[in-house]
């Protein structure tokens, strides 16, 4: 059956009249090269009855109507809707009268059986027809004339004999055959049709569910970049003013208060970021920065804060290096830090008692390549298998008991998994029940440096004698500009502040800074909008600018250095990371531009 799904398609647009035509054209193209076998078939059968020659010359004059038919059927297959529905089942009707023929020769040939063979030829070409145009009966109606005249022709033959009446009881009983045929196939039709509407609707009614969970998730995305910068500003003035609290004297009891607050902002800020983490990586927007990392100052800022945890712990703790492994790689060393010390984090916190072994494995796959094997080992009290499957699974912890020694929201494994896999790598699990487990980090990275480099000398946030800076600092936040004015004042420098960026304008246009701090989301004029003004005209186009955001997505990053700033820094503030911009002032803005993206690793790390 050639060409079905196409004619079924060109014949859709078929109207009024057209319309069974087309379904008719459609039913015979489907059907067109087993008409030649049937052909054939009746062929065989009138040999036996009328003889060779006849039966020759009635297959090839049946076959040559037939190949016109198909020809013009095959033309007509695009034109039915366009006033051609007439003609085709014309065609139909002259072609069949060839097929017609065979119980007509059958019916009055010599031999006994030609008038068995011709009432079988002519019930069969009735059903063959009514088949074939199950579901446009009036078209069958009018294509299977020429068997009707043909029992006409057969039925007149018998006038007053005593076959008349035997052959005419024959055809109430193939009409009625017919009628259940053509009956089943439109009740089956209309089942299928009723199936079809009913799955179209089901379609509409999930496209409507996804377009409706794609807002939700998009409202979703929203609303966490709101709620990000909101709750970022306020974490902001909390550990600023415990940095600058804990450099004033105080009494014991006051510096445990202050080390409690500043551990508590740590566990809220860290559990946002994971939530943030999770909300991009399931939106698909997780980006991921490719730089020269190298791996003697990877090391040292993964193993750093967790050698000191585990040290006031009471554990061991030890780092062991294998392999050949380069000096400089290539990749996102905030993510790659951000797995490992999940899984520090989770070895220090789970751990009792014993050592937690850090293990770095290198393995040289060529020139440019090395796979590393970051592996943690603890000595707590293990995994159960059956409790392996839900490991990963996001806001699902192990012990979810109302009586659990741990807290946390589940996320960062899940989290840790999923960077390492859009990073090309994954997490593999080694469990033992009662002597700990071995979590290991698997990935490859591009080899810039095999050989070690030279250390760069620290960058010295103190600022010397003869070095004082004239800074611009807009905020609107009044506990926010209050800790930025009181630091950039213990070190040294002047200030300026501005509550928008209107006001910020209107002094950047009459006063000369060396420096501008500006806060991205402020009333009156945001901090984009204030620089780009800034950088249009005045006597601080070439000043200096550090843009200052709760938003920790790359995009406002992008958004802000395309507004016109040199550098960017997150909420809350790194005062480190920003000493170490602020040695780059002198420079210009070309200095801060080149000191941008170490900055930034510096600060979110």
């Amino acid at each position: 059956m050639v060409g079905s799904e196409d004619i079924g398609k060109s014949l859709e647009g078929a109207r009024s009249g057209a319309g069974e035509a087309a379904q008719a054209l459609t039913a015979i193209l489907q059907t067109q090269y087993l008409r030649y076998l049937i052909i054939a078939s009746w062929a065989v059968g009138l040999w036996g009855t009328v003889g060779t020659l006849q039966a020759v010359l009635w297959f090839v004059a049946t076959v040559a109507a037939g190949s016109v038919r198909g020809a013009f059927e095959r033309r007509m297959s695009g034109r039915v809707d366009a006033g051609w529905g007439l003609i085709f089942p014309a065609v139909a009707t002259v072609t069949t009268a060839a097929w017609a023929s065979a119980p007509l020769l059958a019916w009055f040939s010599p031999s006994s059986f030609g008038q068995s063979l011709a009432v079988a030829l002519l019930i069969s070409g009735y059903v063959l027809v009514f088949s074939q145009l199950r579901s446009s009966p009036k078209q069958a109606i009018v294509i299977s004339s020429p068997y009707s005249v043909v029992a006409l022709i057969i039925l007149g033959s018998l006038w007053g004999g005593p076959e008349f009446m035997p052959f005419l009881s024959i055809m109430p009983f193939t009409a009625a055959g017919l009628f259940v045929l053509v009956t089943m196939t439109m009740l089956r039709e209309e089942r299928i049709k009723a199936f079809q509407e009913h799955q179209a609707h089901l379609i509409e009614e999930l496209q409507g569910a996804r377009d409706k969970a794609d807002a939700a998730n998009q409202a979703k995305s929203n609303f966490l970049g709101v709620i990000s910068h909101e709750l970022r500003t306020p974490m902001n003035g909390v550990l600023g003013a415990a940095q600058l609290l804990g450099s004033t004297r105080l009494e014991s009891t006051q510096r445990e208060y202050l080390s409690i607050i500043r551990n508590s902002g740590d566990n809220l800020l860290h559990l946002l970021n994971d939530i943030l983490d999770m909300t991009k990586i399931e939106a698909g927007k997780m980006t991921f920065e490719v730089i020269d990392i190298g791996l003697e100052d990877l090391h040292r800022r993964v193993t750093g804060p967790f050698a000191a945890q585990a040290e006031a712990k009471g554990l061991q703790f030890v780092s062991t290096f294998e392999g050949e492994a380069p000096s400089v790689v290539r990749g996102d060393p905030l993510r790659v830090c951000q797995v490992i010390q999940n899984l520090l984090s989770n070895a220090v916190k789970f751990t009792d008692t014993g050592t937690i072994h850090y293990v770095v494995r290198s393995r040289r796959i060529n020139d440019k390549r090395v796979a590393f094997d970051f592996s943690v080992t603890d000595s707590g009290a293990g995994i159960a298998p059956a409790d392996l499957e839900r490991l990963f699974q996001p806001f699902t912890q192990v012990d979810a008991s109302s009586t659990r020694r741990f807290g946390g929201t589940g996320l960062g494994l899940t989290i840790a998994r999923r960077m390492a896999n859009i990073m090309g790598g994954d997490i593999q699990v080694e469990l033992i029940v009662g002597q700990g487990s071995t979590f290991t980090l698997s990935v490859e990275a591009e080899v810039v440096e095999w050989q070690p480099m030279q250390e760069a000398e620290a960058i010295d946030a103190e600022v010397g004698e003869g070095d004082s800076l004239s800074v611009l600092v807009v905020e609107d936040h009044p506990v926010n500009r209050m800790i930025l004015e009181a630091w950039l004042g213990s070190a040294g420098h002047t200030t300026a502040s501005a509550e928008n960026g209107q006001i910020a304008v209107d002094m950047a246009a009459g006063q000369l800074f060396d420096l501008i701090i500006m806060d991205v989301n402020m009333p009156v004029m945001d901090g984009l909008s204030a620089t780009r003004l800034i950088r249009a005209e005045g006597a601080n186009a070439e000043t200096p600018i550090a843009v200052l955001s709760a938003s920790a997505r790359h995009e406002d990053h992008e958004a802000g250095l395309h507004a016109g700033a040199d550098a960017y820094l997150n909420k809350p503030i790194d005062f480190a990371a920003l000493a170490q911009l602020m040695q780059k002032v002198r420079g210009g803005r070309s200095a801060m531009q080149g000191a941008t993206e170490s900055v930034q690793t510096a600060a979110a790390a």
